[in-house]
């Protein structure tokens, strides 16, 4: 198995967990926090691989330097 299936089957399996813990709650704007909870460890892994390289971080992650600093401001991580 690859490790992008990898990722995607621990993606789901805990998606899974989470809706047998919700049990007969509804969820609202999953997406978002599945992203929202994506994106702060992804950023600051990457920031920790390029030692802080905020340009080599946004190449890296395929964004603009300009929207990778509004990501880091949003999820409140210092570069």
């Amino acid at each position: 198995m690859s490790k992008a299936n990898l990722l995607e089957q621990c993606v789901r399996e805990n998606l899974e967990r989470y809706f047998e813990d919700l049990g007969d709650s509804q969820p609202h704007d999953i997406l978002d926090m599945v992203i929202h909870c994506v994106e702060k460890p992804v950023f600051e892994v990457v920031l920790a691989k390029v030692k802080g390289n905020q340009s080599r971080a946004a190449e890296m992650l395929g964004i603009t330097r300009s929207t990778l600093r509004k990501k880091l401001h949003a999820h409140n991580i210092q570069p």
